[in-house]
């Protein structure tokens, strides 16, 4: 039930006071009084009022300047302000007006315009109070879809999480009470067609969530056409909505009003205003559902295409491998191993992700190298040699200019060259390589030299460990960027662990 509206009336004679106290209360109103303006001010500073009822002639603070201080301050802006004055006077009219009244009643006043005039204003309140707390929510809404949309990651968009924000939002609520719902459900489909529902509720300062499980009939929840549903009292009696308040009742939902989205794969419920439901709030319900469910469709599609490029990038480079000594497993260390050594160099997670693909791909070339030359036993003459360095080359060939595969050319373009400058195909230096081609380039040995070839037996981790620290004649650290060196010293062990993961 509302409170009572609040009237406070000024006047410096207490037989007027009497008199409005008379005729306001038995209708309902709670009065406040006070003698003169200064006391008038004291009293809006700590109580809440509706209205002001505001004699004009007072001494010390006259009813005009007490006007001009409610209308600027934000904090008493909004209330009416009722001029009660002998004067009728168009200068004096003009001064009320000037000042920021919203009416005027000339004395001696009848008590059926008092009793109107104050009936109408304090509805212009309530309705200037409702339009404020609706778009104080629509700005709150807005706000809470625009930080889901600037933090859309479509690859791990939780669903869920986008729509509590907005279940958060719509507790909280702006605005006065009535504009705030006591609760709100959202429910979820599985893929077995059970539900999971979640009730959010206002405690204190926060928001609790609960699991629940309202008894809802299943034909509610089954048409394939989604429902928007506004109820208030009356519609909650009726057959067409009591349905709800029984389904609702075992949870301890006495339902007042209610605005429904009711679909297969989502259900929202906002139950409880403190005012009566209308379709505006269904279409704001309406519009953010929409919004969420279709970035749950964008990240679903995104997935589909990124699994798709995935499984073709693994492809390609499986193929690439396929006359070779490598193995499958091979390639997805190397991933492992590059994505690992990125992120203990800070660098950004998309990054180390992308590495983690893209590196795979290292030896996309070898598909151009005959498969007698992958395949044969022992060294390697200086032509064979010749001919097998030209893979990085025809890697980049294959995997052409599409931004996206950019950082795999960079890396079967790069990854054998070496810091030195002494590595291949162009003897690039230092800073020249691309660093993806400098962080695949000790993933890619380390690989190397723990895997079995045609002409060495495969090293254990220490060994390993120890000629890329300290080199051995042929491979020495020098050949590495010695901050990817440095990386890679720090988390051996780790590439130990990946290796016999998938061996």
């Amino acid at each position: 039930m509302s409170a009572a509206s609040r009237v406070l009336c000024v006047d410096d004679e207490t037989f007027n006071l009497t008199l409005l106290q008379a005729l306001l209360e038995p209708r309902g109103y709670e009065i406040l009084t006070a003698h003169g303006g200064e006391e008038a001010l004291e009293v809006l500073a700590r109580e809440r009022v509706d209205l002001v009822l505001l004699d004009v002639m007072m001494p010390v603070i006259d009813g005009f300047e007490v006007c001009r201080r409610i209308k600027g301050v934000e904090s008493t802006r909004a209330i009416p302000v009722v001029l009660l004055t002998a004067l009728s006077g168009r200068e004096d009219r003009i001064q009320g007006i000037e000042a920021g009244a919203d009416d005027f009643i000339t004395k001696p006043f009848d008590k059926g315009e008092v009793l109107a005039r104050i009936q109408m204003l304090l509805k212009v309140k309530s309705l200037n109070e409702r339009l404020r707390g609706a778009y104080d929510n629509i700005l709150g809404l807005v706000s809470v879809g625009n930080d889901i949309i600037q933090a859309f990651d479509p690859l791990h968009f939780d669903f869920r999480t986008s729509v509590e924000a907005y279940a958060h939002r719509f507790i909280r609520g702006a605005g006065t009470e009535a504009e705030k719902p006591r609760a709100v459900l959202v429910g979820l489909s599985r893929e077995d067609r059970t539900w999971s529902w979640r009730a959010y509720r206002i405690s204190g300062e926060g928001v609790t969530k609960a699991n629940v499980s309202p008894q809802l009939p299943a034909e509610a929840l089954s048409s394939p056409e989604s429902r928007l549903l506004c109820l208030n009292a009356t519609d909650l009696e009726a057959p067409s909505g009591q349905w709800l308040r029984d389904a609702l009742a075992p949870l301890g939902f006495g339902l007042t009003n209610a605005v429904c989205y009711l679909s297969q794969p989502l259900a929202v419920l906002i139950l409880n205003y403190g005012r009566d439901v209308t379709e505006y709030d269904a279409a704001v319900l309406k519009s953010l559902v929409t919004q969420s469910l279709f970035l749950r469709s964008l990240a679903f599609q995104v997935s589909e295409t990124e699994n798709a490029f995935l499984y073709t990038v693994q492809a390609l480079a499986r193929a690439a491998e396929a006359n070779d000594e490598n193995t499958g497993n091979h390639i997805q260390r190397i991933g492992e191993y590059c994505a690992a050594l990125a992120r203990h160099l800070g660098l950004p997670e998309p990054y180390a992700r992308a590495l983690g693909i893209q590196a795979q791909m290292h030896d996309v070339g070898k598909v151009h190298i005959h498969p007698d030359l992958l395949r044969k036993k022992g060294y390697l003459t200086s032509e064979e040699w010749s001919e097998m360095h030209k893979h990085t080359l025809y890697g980049a060939m294959i995997l052409g200019d599409h931004p996206r595969l950019q950082m795999a050319r960079n890396v079967a373009l790069s990854h054998h060259e070496k810091w030195d400058g002494s590595g291949y195909p162009f003897g690039l230096k230092g800073g020249e390589i691309p660093l993806e081609g400098r962080i695949v380039c000790i993933a890619d040995q380390y690989d190397a030299l723990r895997s079995v070839r045609s002409y060495k037996p495969a090293l254990d981790h220490a060994a390993t460990i120890r000629i890329l620290l300290e080199g051995d004649g042929r491979t020495r650290p020098s050949h590495f960027d010695p901050e990817v060196l440095k990386a890679f010293e720090a988390l051996h062990p780790h590439f130990d662990e990946i290796f016999q993961r998938f061996s």
